[in-house]
């Protein structure tokens, strides 16, 4: 698989500036890991735009399955800043190997150079680290499925290591947001600009008007967007 889910800049990922996340969207109703409206979504769409219609069609299944762990998405993100997802994978891999299960506490029973072994940077470890304390004493201790898109932003954005494309990877794989657009991932302006613009580079005002016949769905439709560029579905 292509270089997909990495983010430009590190802790404030963009493509041009830092990118202001200033729109608000409705979580997914219901418990965290629901997806009935997905077909409602599709329908949304399809109806709006034959592009990803044809997509949509193209890639039947899986469908995103939000599973509400934001602790988890935060360290993975952070894993697979700035690196391709085979090698974000193959760090993860080891990590879990380390230490069984990649969780906060088990995080701060390991040392700096061993998680620098398993393929991050001092860095990136560190950031890890800090993640895994924060959420060790509570400071992260919310009900995040209650909370609305920009207080969920508040919230996690001030953490060392975490910029808007990271937040954006907690909106859709743990909180289920529907209308989120990750304009800091670089595989989404690559299969938008494959799709719609027949690779020409497009600004990002470009890349928010094609993606506003999507709302309220636009989730979905970076969802599907992804699976034209990476063989297996990302999970964050």
């Amino acid at each position: 698989m292509p270089p997909h889910h990495t983010l430009l800049s590190v802790p404030r990922p963009c493509l041009t500036g830092n990118i202001p996340h200033i729109e608000t969207s409705p979580p997914i109703p219901g418990a965290m890991g629901n997806t009935d409206y997905w077909n409602e979504a599709i329908g949304h769409i399809s109806t709006r735009d034959p592009i990803l219609s044809r997509i949509a069609e193209a890639y039947t299944e899986p469908k995103l399955s939000p599973h509400g762990d934001v602790v988890r998405t935060l360290i993975k993100s952070v894993v697979g800043q700035q690196i391709s997802v085979q090698a974000a994978d193959a760090t993860w891999e080891r990590m879990v190997a380390l230490m069984g299960k990649v969780d906060p506490g088990r995080i701060l029973e390991t040392d700096i150079m061993s998680l620098r072994g398993c393929g991050l940077s001092m860095r990136k470890a560190e950031y890890i680290s800090g993640i895994a304390e924060m959420w060790e004493r509570g400071a992260l201790n919310v009900n995040w499925d209650e909370l609305e898109e920009s207080e969920v932003r508040e919230r996690l954005l001030p953490i060392r290591g975490v910029g808007p494309w990271t937040v954006d990877m907690v909106l859709i794989f743990s909180l289920g947001f529907q209308d989120v657009l990750p304009l800091g991932d670089v595989g989404l302006i690559r299969a938008v600009e494959n799709n719609y613009s027949g690779g020409r580079k497009l600004t990002m005002e470009e890349v928010r008007e094609i993606a506003d016949q999507w709302r309220p769905y636009r989730t979905v439709a970076t969802w599907y967007l992804w699976r034209t560029i990476d063989a297996e579905p990302v999970n964050y």
